[in-house]
């Protein structure tokens, strides 16, 4: 008897000794508590997201891939799913389970080794965003205390919402969001009963038990969560039973991207360094671009069948790699090489490599990526293939596929609704940039055939001579100075010397053929060398310099010599389209803009964009001073007050000019674009020495697009291909797509005049002559009067032949 009560004595001073402890742990842990302020701001590294106009994912960086959801936005199936994982008492208990953690407590004391698991989901929280991970007895204190505290200070749901949104699951994937769109390439929301429940158990084990690393541990977790969730009444035995016969589908899907605007992406990551530097990856902000998702996808569809059209011309290249069998290997091991050969091999601009496997008669069969085997037949095919001799050279069409192909070669091929095409990576390159003239606000850019092939941008950095595509700037200058669109100017050789070079300058036009007296309307439409030389001595090289740097244009490096009149100043697409907006919008400066706004983790917009814009209605009739107008009024959103852009062209010119660009189009040099049947659109080719780069600038009054092709290295592209050629097709394929309904052209400003002239002289006549047609003109520059001998009547007031 005295044996025990000495016996319960010990055990009361123990336990008193270990309440003290206890005690005097809580009071020496409670002060290193975060403070609830602490617990209230929790921030979550949450990756910039970049996004189109309408919400579309262009892009995403930083370290951890993370999407956070609210509560409201979890799916109850996968609710269900992560407490019969996790905590199945997670809604009763107060943020401790006293039974499951007593013996995880006791199995550390005594083993000093983590055994069965204790840890509730508040726990989890606690220990995830406050704690580290070390496997001690004053860690787990901590956590245990902490865990009560968050409990205390925010609800079921809140603290339900932290642990889906912080947890790692593997492949950089934080958070069960970020984890379905790596897996499954879906929103959670999206994803089935078996894929919930794999997810829920990868908290476990995350690096090794991931359903990518292993497919076979993350089915055993899969299914006992799932046979946990019918012990608890979650779901039906049929449930059970149908999601664990359901095979394994995870596959790495990575950042599941909604619109292919690489470049336009990797502009804004740069801008977002520039003003938040590295938090910018990480702080979770949301940049809204100007882009247009589907003018963007347009874009480089467009862009991509361009060169792929291009590069077809000139003929097929041959195979990329020779992979023949070797002697003495197994079929096996050749099989084995062949694929290990085609997963170095990247998918570029849509193009797949395959190795052809066997070469018969009527067809080739191919090998893919995935071991699919396709066919290339040679019917309609592979009896079209021209082999490239040189960029202006191809072959006769072979005679049989064995003389095309051989076993073991690595090739690339086109998916088409009419089945698989034998195709190369285009060697050209190309970019496309397309602008809203009313305020410069980007729509789609495409800087090159690939990123993944070429970060450089070339719509942005590229800067290239743009030939005749500069021409209307000079003939705006014309205008400006007095020379009218039916002053008539031979186009004639002429021999100038050209100072830079230090030579004789012999330039002709594009056909080689000289075409004599030429209005200017037609010059311009038609891209007459001659004529514009002759209309930039009459301008004067100082003065036309002068015009083009008030319209905005970088005149710093610029030769002041003759060649300027045929484009030889090298300048960006973006510049050029910049340019052209100004014809477009009646005369106003706007600058491309890419951002429209920015917002912070918690949706407050931190930046919103001010562009300038053609506004019209803001030109007071006291001499031009900016009213108060709306912005949402003109860009159709609540936004500051408009910032009214400068007017730097006559709108007088800008709508002559146009008019020129659109006849351009109807019968001149882009004629190709008819075929779009749009009265509305005016644009200008443009092809430089070489010829080494294509341009086409086309526009309405609602959309400015310019399209290069050309060489990095500066290759000429070949002797038969222009800009009517190379980048009209892609700038055609872009606009029919992107162009919104016909509208009205710009209406015709105040102080235009519209006569009947000569079409040959040029002067003006009575009546309705047969060879006579309508022209506008600047109401201070009329041409004088012909008499019915053809005779100019007023000669000192007329342009003559020079």
């Amino acid at each position: 008897m005295a044996k025990n009560q000495k016996m319960i004595r010990y055990l009361l001073l123990l336990a008193c000794a270990g309440v003290w402890w206890l005690a005097g742990l809580y009071l020496y842990l409670s002060p290193r508590l975060p403070e609830e302020s602490a617990l209230r701001n929790i921030t979550l590294q949450t990756p910039m997201q970049v996004l189109s106009r309408d919400g579309a994912l262009i892009g995403q960086f930083g370290e951890q891939k993370r999407k956070p959801l609210k509560f409201e936005q979890i799916p109850q199936s996968f609710i269900d799913a992560l407490l019969a994982a996790e905590d199945d008492g997670f809604f009763e208990h107060g943020g401790i389970e006293p039974l499951s953690l007593a013996r995880a407590v006791s199995e550390l004391l005594l083993t000093g080794k983590k055994g069965s698991g204790g840890s509730t989901i508040t726990m989890q929280v606690a220990r995830n965003y406050f704690l580290t991970l070390d496997q001690t007895f004053i860690r787990k204190f901590t956590e245990i205390l902490l865990a009560l505290k968050i409990e205390a200070r925010f609800s079921k749901e809140e603290i339900f919402e932290l642990y889906v949104n912080r947890v790692f699951l593997g492949h950089r994937a934080y958070g069960f969001e970020a984890a379905a769109e790596t897996y499954y390439g879906k929103s959670l929301a999206a994803l089935d009963l078996a894929q919930h429940a794999m997810l829920a158990g990868v908290p476990k084990a995350p690096s090794r038990n991931n359903p990518l690393s292993n497919p076979e541990k993350g089915k055993i977790r899969r299914d006992w969560i799932l046979g946990r969730m019918e012990n608890l009444g979650m779901i039906s035995d049929n449930e059970r039973y149908a999601a664990q016969l359901t095979p394994v589908t995870a596959a790495f899907f990575g950042q599941v991207v909604e619109v292919d605007a690489d470049y336009v992406a990797e502009m804004v990551r740069r801008e977002m360094i520039k003003r938040f530097g590295n938090a910018a990856y990480n702080d979770g902000y949301v940049v809204y671009t100007t882009v247009d998702s589907q003018q963007q996808q347009a874009a480089r569809n467009a862009l991509l069948a361009g060169l792929r059209t291009y590069d077809w011309r000139h003929g097929w290249r041959g195979p990329e790699r020779r992979l023949a069998p070797r002697d003495g290997e197994t079929e096996a091991e050749t099989t084995a090489r062949w694929e290990k050969a085609l997963q170095e091999m990247p998918t570029i601009a849509e193009l797949q490599p395959v190795v052809v496997t066997q070469v018969g008669e009527d067809a080739v069969t191919a090998m893919g990526k995935s071991g699919e085997f396709i066919s290339l037949y040679w019917r309609g095919d592979l009896e079209k293939v021209r082999r490239y001799r040189s960029v202006n050279l191809t072959a006769a069409p072979e005679k049989t596929p064995a003389d095309l192909l051989v076993q073991g070669d690595l090739i690339r091929v086109l998916k088409t609704a009419d089945g698989w095409r034998l195709s190369q990576v285009p060697q050209a390159q190309s970019a496309l940039v397309s602008l809203d003239p009313k305020h410069g606000a980007i729509r789609a850019l495409v800087g090159g055939m690939g990123f993944a092939l070429s970060k450089f941008n070339r719509a942005t950095q590229a800067r290239r001579q743009p030939g005749s595509n500069f021409k209307p700037f000079l003939y705006a200058s014309a205008l400006s100075a007095g020379v009218t669109p039916a002053t008539v100017i031979n186009d004639a050789p002429v021999v100038l010397d050209n100072i830079a070079a230090a030579e004789i300058w012999r330039p002709e036009n594009d056909s080689g053929k000289f075409y004599g007296p030429t209005r200017l309307r037609e010059a311009l439409a038609f891209s007459r060398n001659l004529v514009s030389i002759r209309v930039l001595q009459r301008v004067g090289i100082g003065p036309f310099i002068r015009y083009v740097e008030q319209l905005g244009f970088n005149t710093e490096d610029m030769q002041a010599n003759l060649t300027l009149a045929l484009g030889t100043h090298a300048f960006t697409p973006l510049e050029l389209a910049a340019g052209y907006a100004i014809l477009a919008n009646g005369g106003f400066k706007v600058e491309p803009w890419l951002i429209a706004r920015i917002e912070n983790a918690q949706g407050d917009i931190v930046y919103a964009a001010d562009p300038l814009v053609a506004c019209p209605e803001c030109i007071a009739s006291d001499g031009g001073d900016s009213e108060e107008v709306r912005m949402e009024e003109i860009l159709g959103t609540a936004v500051p007050e408009v910032r009214a852009a400068e007017r730097v062209m006559d709108p007088r010119v800008a709508y002559i000019v146009s008019s020129f660009l659109r006849d351009a189009i109807q019968r001149g040099t882009g004629r190709r674009a008819k075929v779009l049947e749009r009265a509305d659109i005016g644009g200008k080719t443009g092809t430089t020495n070489g010829p080494r780069d294509a341009w086409f600038s086309g526009f309405n009054r609602d959309l400015i697009t310019t399209a290069w092709v050309g060489f990095d290295d500066y290759s000429p592209l070949g002797r038969r291909e222009f800009g009517g050629t190379a980048a009209l097709p892609i700038w055609i394929d872009y606009m029919r797509e992107a162009l919104p309904p016909p509208q009205p052209t710009q209406p015709m400003p105040s102080g235009i005049v519209r006569l009947r002239i000569d079409a040959s002289s040029g002067l003006r006549v009575r009546g309705q002559p047969e060879d006579s047609i309508m022209e506008y003109f600047l109401e201070e520059s009329l041409p004088g009067w012909a008499s019915d001998s053809g005779q100019a009547i007023g000669t000192d007031d007329l342009e003559q032949i020079f």
